[in-house]
């Protein structure tokens, strides 16, 4: 029996729509023929292969967004987003459920590492001027990326509901509060008739302290709002790469 038997059925051929041959057209269509590879070019300059470059740092960025995903996805099945429950769901996963502990300091760790690879990677982007046209537009994507990422991990400081994410969060709200013009005790607030039922640290809390509001509202901007947007924006910022000529590489 031939090796190739799996390649050569029509439940193969049903799904991908050209044959392996290694012919330069093939090549061309298993990339631009696959969801997961049609962002490539079909060819690629042999100096944006260069590590030194790039050191990798938007792929890894990509990597720790993965891995928050898939842990976050299961640390929900044991959260409660209730001042109640909250800080026992995360005690019980830690120490009563099997590699628990694993999992969350996974997720912490791994958020740790994305703010740091994403920042590096904006330094990286400056130094080398590959922020410049074409890639201008790309640049700003990635500035608001960073912004999620930032608003991802200080979201998700709260969620844990013990005394260090409760003060910090209490201090990060009245910082809030202090923006001018939005904020309650910001200068120029009478300008828009700005009170304490409606400036930035209520609308950040859904009250006027850190309490159940504060706790529901870091819930669905962590694990679903800001989620969605970032996922969005990276398939905008790897189309953009795509479109600018792929990978920046050295001029």
């Amino acid at each position: 029996m031939k090796a190739d038997w799996i390649t050569r059925s029509r439940l193969w051929k049903s799904v991908f729509r050209h044959n392996l041959d290694d012919t330069p057209r093939n090549r061309a269509l298993t990339i631009t023929s696959n969801i997961f590879l049609h962002i490539h070019p079909v060819k690629t300059k042999i100096k944006a292969l260069d590590v030194r470059f790039t050191f990798c740092l938007g792929g890894l960025s990509l990597l720790m967004f993965i891995i928050e995903a898939i842990t976050g996805i299961l640390l929900m099945f044991y959260y409660r987003p209730v001042p109640e429950y909250a800080y026992t769901d995360m005690k019980l996963l830690e120490h009563t459920v099997h590699y628990g502990m694993f999992l969350r300091n996974m997720h912490r760790w791994a958020a740790h590492a994305m703010v740091i690879l994403v920042m590096f990677h904006m330094l990286r982007v400056f130094l080398t001027g590959s922020y410049k046209p074409p890639r201008e537009f790309n640049w700003v994507v990635g500035v608001i990326l960073l912004t999620s990422t930032l608003l991802l991990s200080f979201t998700g400081y709260l969620l844990p509901w013990d005394q260090i994410a409760f003060w910090a969060i209490t201090v990060g709200s009245k910082m809030a509060a202090a923006t001018p013009f939005l904020g309650n005790d910001g200068p120029f607030k009478q300008l828009l008739h700005i009170n304490e039922y409606n400036d930035m640290q209520y609308l950040l809390l859904g009250d006027n302290r850190v309490w159940g509001n504060a706790l529901l509202r870091f819930y669905v901007l962590h694990c679903v709002l800001l989620p969605v947007i970032c996922i969005v924006l990276i398939a905008v910022h790897f189309w953009r790469i795509r479109k600018d000529g792929g990978i920046s590489r050295p001029l």
